[in-house]
């Protein structure tokens, strides 16, 4: 498990260290990098831009720990670091996935695929149930929407077949 993990980071390393950027004449070696260009110093991508808000992390530690517990800026900041850089490791396994199956779109169960293949099997598990439970949630809301806009055509139909039959001299009894 641990020769897949490091091989899996040499892969990553390799990946993201070899992104081109715009340079400061505003070319690059790729057409589709040259709307970032605004986002980056000449090549060097933001730390805003490549971690995950510090308040978030911050409340989402918090909320494990006893009220009265104080964690440190540094504490913080090296959590920052571990999910970023934990999030753009298994993004960067699913990545791959859908770009040997020529796809464009990352999906939940690339994600589940990628922590598993990772061997971080404790999450992936949870993970699939939480995909699943969320897929059947959106799927009773999408049909909900549906329902409701079955009835509302309903009665705007009915209404407007209402003042069709007053307009012609009919009376509405109501």
């Amino acid at each position: 498990m641990s020769d897949n993990i490091a091989s899996s980071q040499q892969a990553f390393d390799i990946k993201y260290n070899s992104i081109t950027f715009s340079s400061p004449s505003g070319n690059s070696s790729s057409s589709s990098h040259q709307h970032h260009h605004n986002n980056q110093d000449y090549g060097v991508i933001k730390e805003q831009d490549r971690l995950l808000p510090i308040a978030n992390v911050g409340r989402i530690m918090k909320q494990i720990l006893p009220t009265n517990a104080k964690i440190s800026k540094e504490a913080k900041e090296t959590m920052q670091e571990c999910v970023s850089e934990f999030i753009s490791f298994v993004t960067g396994e699913a990545s791959d996935k859908c770009h040997k199956e020529k796809r464009k779109t990352v999906n939940g169960d690339d994600i589940c695929w990628a922590l598993a293949t990772l061997g971080f099997d404790d999450y992936a598990e949870p993970l699939k149930r939480y995909l699943l439970k969320f897929r059947e949630l959106e799927c009773e809301k999408a049909n909900n929407q549906h329902n409701n806009n079955r009835v509302i055509n309903t009665t705007t139909n009915n209404n407007n077949l209402l003042e069709k039959y007053n307009s012609f001299g009919g009376e509405d009894e109501e």
